[in-house]
């Protein structure tokens, strides 16, 4: 189906746009264009709307705002945004009534013309989704990125054709219930993350799956041997299995040994050629080869590998000021994560950790930082259980709990003498005190630089 005859099917209708963040804003814009009689619902009041919001009034929108934004609602047909658990009461009552609940990336997948690779997973899926992008784009395929990542495709679809490439980076939000598959699934790993949105862990995996369960036998499905959970996903698959491992050799896939990644007995790609730092970007590698296996040449890989920088707020170094070197690694909000990023560094670091609290426990992060870490500064709304989970070893480093957040970098800052990293990785989410993870990273970005 072309993007111009699934909207063409929309016109006229009574369409619900159920949240009205970056990915909603083009969709209405979009059913506006096809004359759909469109209601945008959003919890924030009207005088904290933006600017974008009102132009869609402007052109013809109806606005439904504040708390009790998803009552008294009847419609046809209503697009959920990622954030609304599908479970909701209020959409119970929709469905009941017969209106069809559906998705902007659930629409993508209707009418994207060409071969799409999905990138999920708990930790990893941003870099992974962009190395693919960029291993890809080195070899001349056209590429469009979006998901979780870049901007939203659905308005683009119409100038896309069946050669080019979607990579999309999909979070258990927009997996929840999608009722289509990737050509080429990539899992990264599994760990307890966002149990504040979902019910409890079940769900939390079940979602994931969705990337795969309904792929055909044609399709691939890439998963980390490494990780339990993801391993336990291979006999549902009904495409090829490929794996990566660092831990052991693997036939179908690729394998980390004596700091080479190995593909079939030959040496493919050597740590030391990899730009970017820590074990976790060589498995995020392995993951984006087995990805991109038959459309890039070994020797694209060795160049992406030796040139790509990292992506923003994933262990970007900002600056050295006094010998003292500052990383941010906003992007890190979970244990594992932030685990990963200090087993990037040969030494102890200055950790400034917490946020906002998803519910997810912290005990694998207190011995993890009782070895890598030489001052833990606490802040945010998890900070005192970051602090707890480092004192329960007890081999915990100098704590400091510091409830603001600049105060708390410029202290990290002051304590850090020539030779030492000072790392932002909050092993939390950042809506305690910031919009997303992007203002976070960016706000600590902006303290540095004026040290």
């Amino acid at each position: 189906m072309t993007l111009h005859e699934y909207f063409e099917k929309l016109r006229g209708k009574r369409v619900l746009v159920l949240g009205l963040g970056v990915s909603n804003r083009p969709l209405v814009r979009l059913l506006l264009q096809y004359g759909a009689e469109v209601t945008g619902c959003d919890k924030t009041p009207r005088e904290k709307l933006d600017a974008e919001v009102l132009e869609l009034e402007r052109m013809g929108a109806k606005l439904h705002l504040g708390d009790s934004y998803l009552e008294g609602l009847s419609g046809d047909v209503a697009f959920r945004t990622p954030g609304l658990h599908p479970a909701k009461p209020e959409l119970a009552v929709l469905r009941a009534a017969g209106t069809k609940i559906t998705s902007e990336m659930e629409a993508f997948f209707e009418v994207c013309p060409c071969r799409i690779i999905g990138v999920t997973g708990s930790d990893g899926k941003t870099t992974t989704t962009t190395l693919i992008s960029e291993l890809l784009r080195r070899a001349g395929h056209r590429v469009w990125v979006g998901g979780n990542i870049g901007t939203p495709l659905l308005d683009r679809a119409e100038e896309m054709c069946s050669t080019d490439i979607a990579v999309l980076e999909l979070s258990s939000f927009q997996l929840m219930d999608l009722h289509a598959s990737c050509h080429t699934a990539v899992v990264t790993n599994l760990a307890p993350n966002h149990l504040d949105m979902h019910k409890d862990m079940d769900e939390y995996v079940n979602a994931k799956k969705n990337i795969f369960l309904r792929q055909s036998a044609d399709d691939t499905l890439i998963l980390n041997r490494d990780n339990a959970i993801t391993a336990s996903f291979a006999p549902e698959a009904k495409g090829q299995v490929k794996w990566f491992s660092r831990q052991m050799r693997v036939e179908n896939g690729v394998y980390f040994e004596d700091g080479v990644i190995w593909r079939r007995g030959e040496a493919l790609l050597r740590q030391e050629d990899i730009l970017i730092p820590g074990l976790h970007n060589v498995e995020n590698y392995m993951a984006a080869i087995l990805a991109v296996e038959g459309l890039v040449s070994d020797e694209d890989i060795r160049y992406v590998a030796r040139h790509f920088g990292g992506v923003e707020h994933r262990i970007e170094l900002v600056r050295v000021k006094d010998g003292v070197s500052y990383y941010n690694d906003s992007i890190a909000s979970s244990p594992s994560r932030t685990i990963a990023g200090l087993h990037s560094f040969s030494k102890k670091v200055i950790l400034i950790a917490g946020g906002y609290d998803k519910h997810i426990p912290y005990d694998v992060l207190g011995p993890e930082i009782a070895e890598h870490v030489k001052l833990l500064v606490c802040t945010g709304a998890t900070g005192e259980k970051i602090a707890q989970a480092a004192e329960k070893t007890g081999k915990a480093p100098e704590i400091l709990r510091i409830e603001d957040f600049y105060e708390a970098v410029r202290t990290a800052a002051k304590r850090a003498e020539p030779g030492d990293v000072v790392l932002l990785s909050p092993a939390s989410a950042a809506f305690d005190k910031f919009k997303n993870f992007m203002v976070r990273g960016a706000e600590f970005k902006k303290t540095v630089m004026e040290l």
